[in-house]
């Protein structure tokens, strides 16, 4: 069976290959070995993909069986690099892909190993790349592009005058229009005898001749009618019009894409004819196209005057049974390297080298014009000649010549950089008379202040390549205390700045001020003006104990910073004996938040008291019945039974004061706004304070943004974590609560207030007392899970049976109730009895399913028939010893 697949596969490689190469290279499969890659154009080589996607081949089976049959394996990389260029949407064009494509590849194709392509690829490629259909080689013959790009069209215009040299022929229609003293008009077409027949004048030959002399002919016949067309003084005047035009028919043969006889229009020229039959090609040549008319040469057409001259003057018209003949080109060279086209260029007898670099339009902007290097073809094995410029024009390339242009050294003659503390660095030039540092200074107009002139740099390139670090005086150099230093070609003199040698200088403050953080040092700063550039104090700072952390320089004793306590007064400034202080680099200083300072902590009471809503709590000691007490206490309506308590976990997010500030300020430019026509000069002032820290707010949070999309970028990990936390199901999600039930005794709080059930209040809490609840709920496993009336004096199994019993997964011994304050009881067993809990107005009964139990496998059923029969072995071996005497 394995002989048999392996058989099967290996026929259908060789089928595919047959028809690949059948259709591709037109080649059996004994010359497989000669099929050239670069022979094959994109088009070809996307058949070959196609032809692999529905035979099932992968690229690495189509390498293998390539090798196998004996392609080389250089072809064998050459095409499996312009598979892979296809597949990455490059190709030979090295274009992009256009914006929108049509059918393409099969999806199948996506599902193959190694073939993993966009079906709309080869589509989009053949839309942005105008050449597609060509192979490279054709790519680079110079001038047929010309036939094959679509954009291009020389399809003649009929929409032009008359021409006076059109050659009448057979089929024409002559509009014949006589004006003046009379008039008459004759609508007359020449018969296949090349004649016209105008009425009473009778048939007069015009085949054969051209507008301007027919029109001569037919003028001498109409003035035996029209004798105002006579004389000096002419009354009656003639004008000749082409209407329907005839077609011609030529032969175009030779080296040419797609020879044979076409039928044109009699206006078609050589191009014309040309483009109709694809242009020349691989072969054939685009100077000397040969047009022939009765046998005779009229005209040797050269496409490169058309390309590179713009001149058009042997297109020549076509007549019929003209014929185009296109031999194959006599001398082909191929330039290469830095020229503004490379290519296969066809020269004439005669021409030059100069010639050739006009053909490419001229070296390329890092070409390197003084040399070219020809790589020619003996007899008997290659050849290299350089040429240099001034002999250009006596240089005559031959057939097969390689012309190779060089690049120019990535390296400058006299070049000079300053770098580093000078007003203007960059590149400078050596002038031929040399020039010294003091000049290059002067060059980049002097030094900044923070140059540091004791020792700077010179890098120098030395002669083997290598290099050189010279220290100089700079100082000493300027002020001519030392002699000047001349520089060489390539030398860098980089001045340092004092603070690229030290440390970058900052001092820092955090705690209750506006904008904590890191700051640039200043002389001679104070603690408050570091205070004011960080935006000044907040509301909640102390100003009375303002701590410094200075660091210990050359102290070995252990001792880690020194601490400096001090005081500002309202209007920042120091005491007298500490106004001396000055802070210094690295220093770190600490506001500490005031003692007294309290923000109002707000907690809610809703539901059955006289006035519910939002209150402050006035201390931190505050109970439930202080807050129930402020609140007018329960009305009429209230179930204290069934109130409770809900509290904030620790897994409550609070807002950061900067959140609180952010929502204050917003709220209250929204207030502002919506009256701004009558606010007084005061409030819109305040108004434009506060848009513009608004506006710094949300300029910090954009820039957020970006810095975290750049680490995103520079680390895809991070946005792959942020994508799975938000995305993969297969995590397990931890649902963390933010609020939960606290269960309370109401009334016993109000009826003994200061108790152990009479809570502390604390920020965020919420007291709900509602109406006295008459309903009980049944949820889980129970038949029909519903809501009952509540009836005094029914217990937990009357209630069950009103939602209909239990189900068969119930698990009775778990039952539990949630009663209105959030309280929880659950059913207690003893021995074959359970104890279920009591039923009050608003509870909720749960009854919990049953867990599940696995199966038993039969590995477990082994193990249980092996521990028995070992336990009945056991068990016998003791019955025997008791037995025996």
């Amino acid at each position: 069976m394995i002989g048999y697949r392996f058989k099967f596969g290996t026929w259908v490689l060789l089928f595919f290959f047959t028809l690949f190469v059948f259709d591709v290279a037109a080649q059996s499969m004994a010359d497989i070995q000669n099929i050239k890659v670069d022979n094959l154009s994109d088009s070809q080589i996307e058949q070959l993909i196609k032809r692999a996607e529905s035979a099932g081949i992968n690229e690495t089976q189509l390498e293998a069986y390539a090798l196998e049959r004996g392609m080389p394996p250089m072809e064998v990389a050459k095409l499996r690099d312009r598979i892979r260029q296809l597949k990455s949407g490059a190709g030979q064009s090295r274009s992009g892909l256009s914006r929108d494509g049509a059918q393409g590849i099969p999806g199948a194709l996506r599902e193959i190993e190694g073939f993993e392509i966009d079906p709309k690829l080869f589509d989009s490629l053949r839309k942005s790349d105008p050449y597609y259909d060509l192979t490279p080689i054709q790519k680079k013959i110079f001038g047929y592009k010309l036939f094959h790009n679509r954009e291009l069209n020389f399809n003649p215009s009929l929409n032009i005058a008359t021409p006076p040299n059109y050659v009448i022929g057979a089929g024409d229609q002559l509009l014949i229009d006589v004006y003046g003293y009379s008039q008459e008009s004759f609508d007359l077409t020449v018969n296949p005898d090349g004649k016209i027949n105008i009425p009473n004048i009778g048939p007069i030959s015009v085949g054969g001749s051209s507008i301007s002399a027919a029109t001569a002919r037919i003028k001498t016949s109409l003035s035996r009618i029209y004798s105002g067309m006579q004389g000096n003084n002419p009354n009656t005047f003639l004008e000749i019009r082409l209407g329907n035009i005839r077609t011609i028919s030529v032969s175009i043969v030779g080296e040419l894409v797609k020879p044979g006889t076409y039928t044109l229009p009699s206006f078609a020229s050589v191009f014309n004819a040309l483009f109709a039959a694809g242009g020349p090609n691989e072969n054939g040549t685009f100077r000397a196209i040969q047009v022939y008319r009765n046998n005779r040469l009229l005209q040797e057409v050269d496409v490169y005057d058309f390309l590179i001259k713009g001149e058009n003057t042997g297109n020549v018209l076509l007549n019929d049974n003209d014929v185009i003949i296109v031999q194959p080109f006599r001398n082909r060279v191929e330039v290469l390297g830095p020229v503004r086209r490379e290519g296969l260029f066809e020269m004439k007898e005669g021409e030059t080298l100069q010639d050739l670099i006009r053909f490419v339009g001229g070296f390329a902007s890092n070409g390197y014009k003084e040399r070219v290097t020809i790589r020619r073809t003996t007899d008997t094995q290659l050849l290299v000649e350089d040429v240099a410029k001034e002999d250009f024009d006596k240089f005559y390339p031959k057939d097969g010549d390689e012309v190779k242009v060089g690049e120019l050294l990535n390296r400058f003659e006299n070049r000079v950089q300053l770098s580093g503390a000078v007003n203007r660095p960059g590149e400078f030039a050596i002038p031929e008379s040399g020039i010294g540092v003091k000049e290059l200074i002067q060059k980049g107009e002097g030094l900044r202040g923070d140059a540091f002139t004791k020792r700077v740099l010179l890098y120098r390139t030395k002669e083997n390549l290598t290099l050189e670090a010279l220290s100089l005086d700079l100082e000493g150099i300027m002020n001519g205390s030392l002699p000047d230093v001349q520089l060489r070609r390539e030398d860098i003199l980089n001045v340092p700045s004092i603070y690229d040698l030290r440390e970058e200088y900052y001092i820092q403050i955090s705690g209750e001020v506006n904008f904590p953080g890191a700051y640039p040092f200043g002389e001679n700063m104070t603690v408050a003006d570091l205070i004011v550039k960080a935006g000044g104090l907040k509301e909640a700072a102390s100003n009375s104990s303002i701590e410094i952390a200075r660091r210990v320089r050359n102290d070995i004793s252990g001792k880690i910073a020194d601490l400096i306590t001090l005081e500002v007064d309202s209007d920042l400034k120091l005491k007298p004996g500490e106004s001396s202080i000055r802070l210094q680099p690295f220093d770190q200083i600490f506001i500490r938040k005031s003692p007294g300072f309290q923000r109002q902590k707000l907690v809610t009471v809703e539901g059955e008291v006289f006035f519910p809503g939002e209150y402050s709590l006035s201390n931190a000691n505050e109970r439930i019945s202080d807050l129930i007490k402020r609140a007018g206490g329960l009305n009429q309506f209230a179930y204290a039974k069934g109130a409770t308590l809900v509290r904030r976990t620790e897994y409550f997010k609070e807002k950061s004061d900067s959140e609180l500030k952010e929502e204050n300020l917003r709220t209250l430019k929204e207030n502002l706004e919506k009256n701004k026509e009558n606010l007084n000069e005061a409030e819109q002032i305040q108004l434009k304070r506060i848009e513009e820290k608004i506006k710094e707010i949300d300029d910090q949070k954009f820039a957020e943004e970006l810095l975290k999309k750049k680490l995103e970028d520079q680390n895809p990990d991070l946005r792959l974590n942020r994508l799975l936390d938000v995305s993969d199901s297969s995590k397990v999600k931890i649902e963390f609560k933010e609020q939960e039930l606290v269960g309370i005794n109401l009334q016993s709080i109000l009826d003994n207030p200061g108790s152990s059930q009479d809570l502390i209040l604390l920020e965020g809490d919420i007291i709900r007392v509602p109406k006295e609840l008459q309903t009980v709920r049944m949820r889980g496993q129970v038949l029909f899970p519903t809501t009952a009336r509540f009836e005094l004096g029914r217990g937990f199994k009357r209630y069950i049976s009103k939602s209909g019993g239990f189900t068969e997964s119930a698990r009775r011994s778990k039952s539990y109730v949630v009663y209105a304050n959030g309280d929880v009881k659950r059913t207690r067993s003893l021995l074959f009895y359970k104890f279920y809990p009591n039923i009050e107005p608003g509870a909720e009964i749960i009854v919990p399913q049953k867990p599940e139990k696995p199966p038993i496998g039969p590995q477990q059923w082994v193990a249980i028939g092996t521990g028995l029969a070992t336990f009945g072995l056991v068990l016998i071996q003791i019955i025997n010893l008791a037995n025996t005497p």
